[in-house]
């Protein structure tokens, strides 16, 4: 069949140009539309909900409101997992689906749980669901930064919420615009308790007063005149005086007004969290949070684009700066690999030049790379694979391999018409040219496709990885055998075309080409002597492989690669319980501190949690951006992970405990596991005093290991309390209940957002509690009056107990346990190696209570699970290459032959990885599946060459001896040398540039490329000495037994 369509393609140019044409015109126009972002999306389908609780605390958060969602939903179809988080005055749950559910079918199915246990939730909690976005999503974040001086941090959020967050919201592909920092300005009525005494006037009707005191309603409508006019009653609040003047009650027939019970003014809401820039002071900062499966290039573009038609519109003074930009690390990244592509395709053409030696020739194979590129893009397009380091990074991959079917085609039509013009005086005629050169192409159609067969075959591991390795390396699978098919499908249909168009003319013979002359001399003698020397060729091999394996115990393990994204993230933590004067205290004295380094463009510092579903972080949570500078304008020896060290040397603060990442990383992480750094742990136990007390115990036994930079166990029980125990016999004699001691602690204490005033397209709270000095410690709060039924009010220590205490801080929950955050921060990467020690060292000297367990988490756990499907995997692909070789050769000695070449590929990857000290990866795993198919690849082609030679000997119908083999495998395997060599040099040529890149994305595709460059080197050394000896043997023994037969041309057909 494919000897047929090349003969029809050969005799059909025009149809084959113009398919071509149209093909690489829509290849273009894919290039141009393919979605690009720096990395694939690798985040779970995932749905938040999200609930908020003014006030209250966690325990109470957790047991009212957490737990009952938690426990629903753990019964959801396609739910894979539940995680929350439970913290002052918010509840996070996360509800994680199995991969493949659709994202909005998810959050209507949460939608419907929540509706059921709408009932189970306490009065006025209304939990809601986030935006169809992940923490991934955040893509850029800015600073509102008023240079003149003259605008509060309460005028720029007003700003941000009111303005700027509506206007970006717009932008296509944004879910949402987070708020962060500043002050959200708030209407505050604060009571003097006297007063409300001396009036006779409760705390409930003050609230119930104030409710009612800014609304307007409609009266519809009234003819006058002939005209219709629309009836309105106003009474929105328009100053503090009016809402002071608000009507209480009366005292003596004089109105009692609110400013007669206390004071009336603006001030701040309860902060959840800060913003700072560059170490100069508190600003207000957004977050652009992007929805699920946008192009995070066009987003950011667009993004930018509306902030600069709004900057003339902002007040004077007031300039908007980007806090974090991804779309640097995305562009940077793309630079980097379209170099690398271009980069490669110059030296692959070279090679291709100089082992041709003739300039048509090599031109055949250099068009068809690039269209081979082009046209992979188009199904890439339809298939939905985004433009990133990893897709390119398959291309890059791919580079040598595409070129590999051209180049054996275009070199056997070169050979046999060469041969033809050097054993024939007389000219060729034109058809007689033609014929050559399509038995050229049709004589080697069916290796090429056996070829392509095993490449792809060898890489479906990669396609059957699952969860986030799979989708991190999905695309570069995909790309990379959408480029071989490519190029595999033009060399049976192009390639003819070309080579009957441009291979004319005088050719020169291939012994005249001095590149096939010396490697033919270097070559035949140490051929010669492994054929006759043949135990001591196998020994010798051997021996390798006995010192290159034991390599592999001195190498450490990790899940990725670290991708340098010119940006870090410094995330230390403090304990809980601090206040966020002295939080945002800190906060600018470490951006100072990083801003002082000249390799750092800019930090934008936030502490606590911005007003996003996307965003949990506590009080106690630093998440500085600190964008660095191009690596050229770093000072000369500077590199990251020297950089990281000096930062961190600086930034050592009493009760501050540091964590370096990186921010697309750390956001993948904390989506992926929920903890924050790539590698931690996870402490599962009935109580939350417990579970701190085992953590921090791990933390101790850990924290000494020399691998550590930092360690830190989550003070999940840490947190400071004031109980107001209620005596309910003394509330009882007073007709008071709980609730109504509880209102007058949550009103008159906590103070509560009553109303809203709404001020033309802005709204602002009204908060109605005691004055600070009523409630700014234990004795003033016992005094806090509290109304009874019979008019009379009592102080609030008459009926209940007020003391210190501690509890939970925050209470986190997996799948309905308790559980706690151990985070670790490592000087290096090897997780693996580091976690095999840990756990001898936690089996020695820790003793686990019964109850509790402990399980490692973090980057480590996507780590393991990928090593566990790639060892179930793996053998079944083998078996399978087994039987495609079998297919091809009928003989289960020569398949098992070219199944070796895998193993000595094996060795030599392991060498060079050893030698450039990295560590074993998904990434470094994946370059050795892609080494198995081409070293399979580059066996077969040797084998094939060595049966050609012997069936000619094998048709000349004379008796064969040893010495005709011996003839023949040496005639196959030298003769047909330069197709061999040119092939393995376009492979090991195309990832020089890879080898030697340092822009950012290289740090991903370098451990990928290293197995390929090394286990190529060893084992095309294997295939051209070992595959002889092993095939000479074989034959020699097939001639003893008399089942030397001539088989190999049928089995290819």
């Amino acid at each position: 069949m494919l000897a047929k369509i090349i003969e029809l393609c050969a005799r059909n140019r025009f149809l084959v140009f113009t398919s071509v044409l149209l093909l690489t015109l829509a290849g273009i126009w894919s290039l141009q539309h393919v979605p690009l972002d720096a990395l694939p999306d690798i985040s779970d389908v995932q749905v938040i909900v999200h609930t908020s609780w003014a006030g209250e605390p966690p325990d109470v958060i957790e047991d009212q409101v957490t737990y009952p969602i938690v426990t629903s939903l753990l019964a959801a179809p396609h739910v894979k997992a539940v995680r929350a988080q439970t913290m002052f005055g918010d509840s996070y749950v996360y509800v994680v689906f199995q991969d493949g559910t659709d994202l909005y079918w998810a959050r209507s199915r949460v939608i419907e749980y929540l509706q059921q246990i709408s009932g189970r939730l306490p009065e006025n909690v209304h939990p809601s669901i986030g935006p169809d976005a992940t923490g991934a999503g955040w893509v850029y974040e800015y600073a509102i930064v008023d240079k003149s001086g003259k605008h509060s941090l309460a005028d720029l959020r007003s700003l941000q919420d009111w303005h700027l967050r509506y206007a970006l919201e717009t932008v296509p592909g944004v879910a949402e615009v987070a708020s962060i920092g500043g002050y959200v300005k708030q209407y505050q009525v604060q009571l003097d308790p006297n007063k409300l005494l001396a009036y006779g006037i409760p705390l409930s009707t003050v609230i119930d007063k104030v409710k009612m005191s800014t609304n307007e309603v409609g009266g519809r409508v009234l003819d006058l005149s002939g005209a219709e006019y629309m009836i309105r009653g106003l009474g929105y609040l328009r100053s503090l005086d009016d809402l002071a003047t608000v009507s209480v009650g009366s005292k003596n027939g004089t109105p009692v007004l609110l400013r007669d019970l206390g004071t009336v003014s603006f001030g701040p809401d309860i902060r959840e969290g800060v913003a700072e820039w560059n170490g100069e002071g508190e600003t207000v900062g957004g977050i652009i949070v992007m929805r699920q499966g946008m192009n995070a290039l066009d987003v950011i573009q667009g993004v930018k684009q509306k902030l600069r038609e709004i900057a003339p519109s902002l007040p004077p003074g007031v300039e908007i700066l980007p806090g974090y930009d991804r779309s640097g690390l995305i562009e940077a990244s793309i630079k980097t690999l379209q170099r690398d592509l271009l980069e490669e395709a110059v030296i692959v053409s070279l090679v291709i030049l100089v082992f041709l030696f003739h300039f048509r020739s090599a031109l055949i194979a250099i068009i068809a790379l690039p269209i081979a590129v082009l046209v992979s893009f188009i199904p890439m397009y339809w298939l939905g694979v985004t433009s990133n380091i990893m897709s390119l990074g398959g291309l890059a991959l791919a580079i040598g391999v595409l070129v590999d079917a051209s180049i054996v085609m275009v070199e056997n039509g070169y050979r046999h018409l060469s041969e033809r013009q050097e054993n024939d005086a007389s000219p060729i005629s034109e058809p007689e040219r033609r014929k050559i050169l399509i038995h050229a192409a049709k004589q080697v159609g069916p290796a090429l496709f056996f070829s392509l067969l095993i490449i792809v075959v060898s890489f479906l591991p990669v396609f059957l990885l699952e969860a986030q390795e799979g989708r991190m390396f999905r695309p570069l699978a995909w790309s990379k055998t959408l480029a071989v098919g490519s190029s595999s499908i033009l060399a049976i249909t192009l390639v003819p075309v070309l080579m009957v168009l441009l291979i004319r003319g005088r050719l020169r013979p291939e012994r005249a080409n001095p590149i096939a002359r010396i490697t033919q001399a270097i070559y035949l003698p140490i051929l010669r002597f492994c054929l006759r020397h043949r135990w001591l060729t196998i020994t010798v091999n051997l021996i390798f492989l006995a010192v290159t394996f034991p390599l592999a115990s001195r190498l450490g393990s990790q899940f990725m690669p670290p991708l340098f994204e010119g940006s870090t993230l410094y995330m230390p933590t403090a304990l809980p319980g601090i206040s966020i004067e002295q939080a945002k205290v800190l906060l600018q004295k470490q951006d100072r501190i990083l801003r002082s380094f000249p390799e750092v463009a800019s930090v934008f510092g936030t502490v606590g949690r911005s007003d996003s579903a996307t965003d949990n972080a506590p009080l106690d949570m630093y998440d500085t951006t600190v964008m660095l500078k191009p690596r050229e304008q770093w000072p000369t020896g500077m590199t990251y992970e020297k950089l990281i060290e000096q930062m961190d040397d600086k930034l050592q603060f009493p009760g501050l405990s540091n964590t370096w990442t990186m921010p697309v990383e750390n956001r993948l992480d904390m989506e992926l596991t929920g903890i924050k750094t790539p590698l931690g742990m996870k402490v599962q136990g009935p109580n939350v005093d417990g579970i701190q007390q085992l953590a921090s115990k791990i933390q101790n036994v850990l924290s000494g290991m020399p691998e550590m930079r930092s360690i830190f166990a989550e003070k999940v029980a840490q947190g400071f309390y004031i109980n107001v125990d209620v005596n309910r016999e003394e509330a009882a004699r007073y007709g008071l209940t709980i609730a109504d001691v509880q209102t007058a602690v949550a009103s008159g204490i906590g103070g509560q957002n009553i109303a809203a005033n709404i001020e033309g397209r802005e709204r602002y709270p009204i908060n109605v509690r005691y004055q600070r000095d009523f409630r700014d410690n234990i004795d003033q709060m016992r005094s806090v009056l509290i109304g009874t039924p019979s008019g009379a009010q009592i102080p609030l220590g008459q009926v209940a107990r007020i003391s210190f205490t501690h509890g939970p801080a925050m209470i986190r929950d997996e799948d309905g346990s308790l559980t706690g955050y151990i985070y670790i921060d490592l000087k290096g990467t090897d997780y693996g190696g580091f976690v095999t020690k840990a756990n001898k060292l936690l089996h020695d000297k820790l003793a686990l209570p019964a109850n509790y367990t402990f399980q490692w988490s973090g980057e480590y756990e996507l780590e393991q699970r990928a090593k566990q499907r790639l060892q179930l995997i793996l053998p079944i692909v083998f078996f399978v290459i087994f039987l495609l070789l079998y297919l091809i050769f009928h003989s289960v000695a020569e398949a098992l032959v070219l199944i070796f070449p895998t193993i000595y590929a094996m060795s030599g990857g392991l060498l060079l990885q050893w030698l450039l000290h990295y560590n074993f990866s998904v990434a470094v795993a994946v370059g050795y599946i892609a080494l198995f198919g081409i070293a399979v690849e580059t066996g077969v082609v040797m084998v094939v060459y060595l049966h050609e030679a012997l069936e000619n000997k094998l048709q000349s119908g004379r008796p064969l001896t040893n010495a005709d083999i011996e003839a023949a495998t040496i005639e196959g395997a030298v003769q047909r040398l330069r197709p061999k060599l040119m092939t393995v040099c376009a492979v090991l040529a195309s990832l020089i540039p890879i080898l030697w890149e340092s822009g950012i994305g290289s740090d991903v595709m370098r451990p990928i490329a290293a197995p390929i460059v090394g286990g190529m080197i060893t084992s095309t050394i294997h295939v051209l000495i070992l595959v002889p000896v092993f095939f000479i043997m074989m034959k020699e023994r097939a001639l003893k037994r008399g089942t030397l037969v001539p088989a190999m041309r049928k089995s290819l057909i």
